[in-house]
């Protein structure tokens, strides 16, 4: 979300083959023995044959929505600002998924409203290996997580386990509301 506050768009790649163990498809909260990771489970292509990232469709044998939901609620009920949001986010845990991209954009968009972000939007039509325009993609590879070093601001549940960096833009929003954006303006993020 750094990334997206500093620029003037946001260009989301969707030409690219799927990739595992990516944020795409996961997300880290606070949770009271710790981090906490929130995985949306994927159909995988039949034959192994790759998919677009458009194409991804979630598993929904289980109830992951409901149980991400719970998660949350557990995690941040105590918080200042969970209140606050709950009613816009629940949506996200009880609407039927059909696809992991479109769950993305959903959230994305949401995220934008509730920060207070207004930037234009677009999604690839073909992939580039090497874009003409500042290039984040690897801020989604989750095996290789970067140490920011943003500074830490007050987690609800940070006396259990102290400060918890480089969690999901929800903890930052619950924890710090209407300050979140201030949060976000004020860091700085290198490309490669």
């Amino acid at each position: 979300m750094v990334a997206i506050v500093a620029a003037d768009g946001v260009v989301f790649e969707v030409q690219d083959n799927y990739q595992k163990q990516t944020y795409r498809n996961r997300a880290y909260i606070a949770h009271t023995n710790g981090r906490l990771l929130l995985y949306v489970p994927v159909k995988h292509s039949r034959g192994g044959d790759r998919q677009k990232t458009r194409d991804v469709v979630p598993e929904d044998s289980f109830p992951w929505q409901s149980q991400h939901w719970k998660s949350l609620q557990t995690a941040y009920r105590t918080s200042p600002f969970f209140e606050y949001y709950e009613d816009d986010l629940r949506p996200l845990f009880t609407r039927p998924v059909e696809k992991l991209l479109d769950h993305n954009l959903n959230i994305f968009t949401l995220l934008c409203d509730l920060l207070g972000i207004s930037k234009p939007v677009e999604l690839t039509t073909s992939f580039e290996l090497s874009p003409s325009i500042p290039d984040y993609r690897y801020l989604v590879a989750a095996k290789k997580e970067k140490d920011f070093d943003f500074p830490p601001y007050t987690q609800v549940l940070e006396a259990h386990h102290g400060y918890l960096p480089n969690l999901s833009v929800l903890d930052l929003l619950f924890n710090e509301g209407p300050n979140a954006l201030h949060y976000l303006e004020a860091q700085k993020l290198d490309t490669i």
